[in-house]
C-alpha cells in the first residue's frame, strides 16, 4: 500500500510589512532626535555663556567653522592645527568659495572659542582670517537661560 506524503511542498512566505513599517518608524524617530549641526560642535570646546547672545537670523551662507580650544589648538572639520599654521587651511576654504563663484568676503567665519581661551589668541585668529580675505565673523556663545 502506498502512503501519501502529508508534508506539503508549498513554500510559505511571511508578511514583511510589519517589519518594514517598524524600521521606517525607527528611522523617523532617530532623525528627529539627531542634531545635524555636528560639524559645528567639538567636544573639546566649551562655549562661554552670555545673556546678550542672540541666535543667528536665518541660515548662514558659506559658513567656515573654526573651533579653538584652551591650548590654542584649532579644529576645522577633521583638520587640527595652530593659529600660526592656519594659512593653508584658509587657502583651501578660499579655493572652495572661488569654485562656487564667490569671493572670500562672501564667506562667514564662525569662531567657536572655548570659554577659557585667551582673547589674544582669538584676535590673532581673526587677523589671520582677514589676511586671507575674509570679512564676516561671528563668535559663538552658549545662550544663558533667563530663568
Amino acid at each position: 500500500m502506498r502512503l501519501k506524503n502529508s508534508i506539503s511542498s508549498e513554500i510559505t512566505e511571511s508578511d514583511m510589512t510589519p517589519m518594514i513599517d517598524m524600521v521606517f518608524q525607527l528611522i523617523a524617530f532617530f532623525m528627529v532626535l539627531v542634531n545635524f549641526s555636528t560639524e559645528e560642535q567639538n567636544a573639546k570646546v566649551s562655549l562661554p555663556q552670555s545673556e546678550l547672545a542672540k541666535p543667528a537670523e536665518g541660515k548662514v551662507e558659506f559658513p567656515i567653522v573654526i573651533n579653538l580650544d584652551t591650548n590654542g589648538t584649532i579644529y576645522m572639520g577633521a583638520n587640527v592645527t595652530r593659529v600660526e599654521e592656519i594659512r593653508p587651511f584658509l587657502s583651501t576654504e578660499v579655493s572652495v568659495l572661488k569654485l562656487a563663484g564667490k569671493e572670500p568676503k562672501d564667506g562667514n567665519v564662525i569662531i567657536r572659542a572655548h570659554k577659557n581661551a585667551y582673547g589674544g589668541t582669538v584676535q590673532d585668529l581673526i587677523t589671520k582670517c582677514q589676511e586671507a580675505g575674509f570679512e564676516s565673523f561671528a563668535l559663538r556663545v552658549k545662550e544663558e537661560d533667563p530663568s
